[in-house]
């Protein structure tokens, strides 16, 4: 396939070569100046972008590429690609939703359980030479609640009701006639019913502070909150504010509002566990979506119609 992809992404290198051995010339940018530069010197070549959805792509790079007829997300979220721009110029736009659901699922329940059980502070403590054996709640029985069902909420509902004997409840804009797990109608009515609130929604404008102030008072003192989604869907704030006066008993975070800088109120504070946004971070997870964006190329120039469309 004799077509030019800008790969901006910068965590799936390892096997980027299933695209080239398709056919695909890439030209790797995943730094801003990098790619300001491939957009300058390469703009007329370019058929593809490869992109994540906080590195998106600008308004004014889609009119900076005359050539470009598709956009390629790897992950669901898709929140900083300008698909009004996009879709005026009659370009395709795909994202990834599904191919990572597996590990992103694993990594919220390593936190759910991390958290509850105060693992990072108990092996820091045994390191030490100490022997704290703090009592922890349990997690079996818990209820939990997922703001989101799509592939990773319910890749989460289904390891926290089947592994763990959880009763699963859940929010999205519609119920699910599909699935055997409560809907409410509201993130307040769900955190006010739930023990433990895990954010997987995507990130944009429609879910920004979606769990704010008064959702984490809804979920209480003895409640939880987990976020592998996007970390605007959480005012942040709130929920500094949160732990800090025992509004909720803890929270476990893989995302940040201005990765890679973690806030320093978060990072000292003993009720919280944090990750650097590597819940979809896994070889299998990389080589899912690597060949998921192949699925899309190959579909899409070759005439059968792409997979994972965004639709406007």
């Amino acid at each position: 396939m004799n077509k030019t992809v800008l790969v901006l992404v910068e965590t799936v290198d390892d096997y980027l070569p299933l695209l080239e051995q398709a056919g695909y010339r890439l030209i790797r940018a995943p730094s801003p100046q990098m790619r300001a530069d491939a957009i300058a010197r390469h703009a007329g070549e370019i058929d593809a972008v490869l992109t994540r959805g906080p590195l998106g792509l600008t308004a004014a790079e889609i009119e900076a590429l005359p050539g470009l007829q598709i956009i390629c997300v790897i992950g669901a979220g898709y929140e900083q690609v300008d698909l009004a721009a996009a879709f005026a110029r009659g370009i395709t736009v795909t994202n990834g939703a599904g191919a990572n659901a597996g590990p992103v699922a694993d990594h919220a329940m390593a936190l759910l359980l991390a958290l509850l059980r105060d693992i990072p502070r108990a092996d820091a403590s045994t390191r030490r030479g100490e022997w704290n054996r703090v009592i922890s709640p349990s997690v079996s029985g818990k209820r939990l609640g997922v703001i989101g069902l799509g592939a990773v909420g319910q890749a989460i509902a289904r390891r926290a009701s089947l592994g763990f004997d959880m009763s699963v409840s859940y929010h999205s804009r519609t119920p699910r006639a599909d699935v055997p797990y409560t809907w409410y109608d509201s993130p307040l009515h769900l955190a006010d019913a739930v023990d433990v609130l895990v954010v997987a929604t995507p990130g944009g404008a429609g879910t920004r502070h979606l769990v704010d102030g008064a959702v984490l008072e809804a979920l209480g003192a003895e409640g939880y909150l987990v976020n592998i989604a996007r970390a605007s869907v959480v005012d942040t704030s709130a929920l500094v504010l949160a732990l800090q006066n025992g509004g909720i008993a803890g929270a476990a975070l893989d995302v940040f509002d201005d990765e890679p800088l973690v806030p320093e109120v978060l990072r000292g504070l003993g009720n919280t566990v944090l990750t650097p946004h590597v819940a979809g971070q896994s070889p299998e997870a990389a080589r899912d979506t690597v060949a998921l964006v192949l699925r899309n190329l190959q579909g899409f120039f070759g005439g059968g119609g792409v997979v994972t469309p965004v639709l406007g």
